[in-house]
């Protein structure tokens, strides 16, 4: 199945073009027709192709494809789409996030205050162990996830944590390929501090700036990647 995704996610099979048969994969990938079967299910439900009995199944269109599914996004990753699929992933976050932190800085009680200066210092400390040791670098993630969780989780809205789960985990997901560089860190955290400052002065408005000053330096750093892809570095 990751194969096809690659295939589909690279254009080499087309929206619109030959049907894939459950025969032509079990035969390509020397599998069963259950297997096949298997395969073609799995693309189903990633909104990759839809099926006709008897007939195969098509690609879909890019707009139909669940592009927060891990398995879609690594494809999408491969094929060297990735900056602009993360690029659309932080636009998400510009309209979600911008106007939760304005909750947040309105909500927000000591113990959500706590947390959100605990991620910082558990990002800074992560930083520091990852200028020596690039394993440390996924801890520095978690802790900056942990920190964007705990800011939603301080605007007392459950749905709005709902509703950015899978934005998160699909930007998990991509942290092998799109990580961000040592070089990057003391900006991150200076980001991440200015935004708690706002929040522990209850200043929604000055809040609100701080994210989006913080979600722009990431669009930013993603245009960055995408003229290395186009450039093949």
């Amino acid at each position: 199945m990751r194969t096809l995704l690659a295939d589909i996610a690279s254009g080499e099979l087309a929206p619109g073009g030959a049907a894939l048969r459950e025969t032509d994969i079990a035969g390509r990938f020397g599998v069963s027709r259950g297997v096949a079967r298997e395969c073609v299910r799995g693309l189903e439900e990633r909104g990759l192709v839809f099926v006709k009995p008897g007939l195969g199944a098509t690609v879909t269109p890019p707009d139909r494809w669940a592009v927060f599914d891990p398995e879609v996004l690594s494809a999408l990753l491969g094929a060297r789409r990735g900056a602009s699929v993360l690029g659309a992933y932080v636009e998400c976050r510009r309209i979600l996030e911008v106007a939760a932190v304005g909750l947040a800085a309105e909500r927000a009680g000591e113990e959500d205050l706590a947390v959100l200066s605990e991620t910082v210092e558990r990002m800074a400390t992560t930083a520091r162990r990852a200028t020596i040791n690039p394993a440390a670098h996924e801890a520095f993630h978690d802790a900056d996830l942990g920190f964007h969780e705990a800011l939603i989780a301080a605007t007392h809205n459950a749905a709005l944590a709902a509703m950015l789960a899978p934005l998160w985990k699909a930007l998990a997901a991509a942290r092998r390929t799109f990580g961000a560089p040592t070089a990057g860190f003391d900006r991150s955290i200076a980001e991440h501090r200015k935004i708690l400052a706002a929040v522990a002065d209850r200043d929604a408005e000055r809040a609100a700036a701080a994210m989006s000053e913080h979600l722009l330096t990431i669009e930013r750093d993603l245009h960055e990647r995408g003229d290395d892809e186009h450039r093949g570095s």
